[in-house]
């Protein structure tokens, strides 16, 4: 099989899968369901990146199927984005701001605690601490 075969059944495999888990955490979470699965998700590809990839621990198409499949699937901008505009149109401009706040910041945060966990993880194995 080609990669590049491989690479197109792993994404489209993982995203059912990220997909399924995306309609879940959303009945489970109902409104905060969008902005939970993107702060795991921010969380779930920096560490994907920065400890799987970079140290070479997978088959590339895993990667890509985890990575574009799942979490691509798993997260969601477009909801975020009518969610937002939602507040908007119903004059909620506090929480509008407040919701992209804790999105493109709690995002941030959570790549920042994925990479450092993934520095610590790479640091213990290597007996560093």
């Amino acid at each position: 099989m080609s990669d590049k075969l491989k690479n197109y059944l792993s994404v489209a495999f993982f995203a059912f899968f990220g997909g399924i888990s995306r309609y879940y955490l959303g009945k489970l979470w109902q409104s905060n369901g969008t902005i939970v699965a993107n702060l795991v998700g921010c969380f779930l590809l920096a560490f994907l990146i920065y400890y799987v990839i970079e140290r070479d621990l997978l088959a590339n198409w895993l990667n890509v199927g985890l990575g574009t499949g799942f979490i691509g699937s798993f997260t969601t901008f477009s909801s975020f984005t009518v969610d937002f505009m939602k507040l908007i149109n119903a004059h909620q401009l506090l929480h509008a701001f407040l919701y992209l706040s804790i999105s493109m910041l709690g995002g941030f945060l959570c790549v920042l605690l994925a990479y450092w966990l993934a520095t610590k993880l790479v640091k213990r194995q290597k007996g560093e601490f």
